[in-house]
């Protein structure tokens, strides 16, 4: 396994605990008060589903990351490791730097496409290396 590789996947496990603990953030500001919003402007909320989307996608992507490296020790999946950092980063910024979820801005909407064309990516290739 290479070491951007090995480096993308640390970067992706940072990314989701820092998404989470921004989520214990907000509850800590939010004090005894509403701890489940459904407002989609509400800032905890953003935050949850932030983290919850991240937790949706980020770990599939570390093991297919993990699969293929093993299978495989060409260029394309540091290429694909990268990738996956910059479209769950993306994503991540664009969820937490929006106003509202009712919306969706070009951040947002750039991360989730990447994010499943990467996550396909990584799993034809990790049936491409058997």
């Amino acid at each position: 396994m290479s070491t951007i590789t090995v480096v993308c996947i640390g970067l992706l496990g940072i990314l989701l605990f820092l998404l989470g603990a921004n989520v214990t953030r907000n509850r800590a500001l939010r004090g005894a008060g509403n701890q489940q919003p459904t407002d989609p402007a509400d800032r905890l909320l953003i935050a949850v589903r932030a983290h919850g989307n991240a937790a949706e996608y980020i770990p599939t992507m570390i093991v297919l990351l993990l699969v293929c490296s093993a299978l495989s020790g060409s260029w394309l999946i540091d290429v694909l490791a990268v990738a996956a950092v910059a479209v769950r980063f993306t994503h991540a910024v664009g969820m937490l730097r929006s106003s509202t979820l009712a919306t969706h801005g070009p951040l947002r909407d750039v991360g989730a496409l990447g994010t499943y064309l990467v996550g396909i990516a990584l799993g034809v290739t990790a049936i491409a290396t058997i």
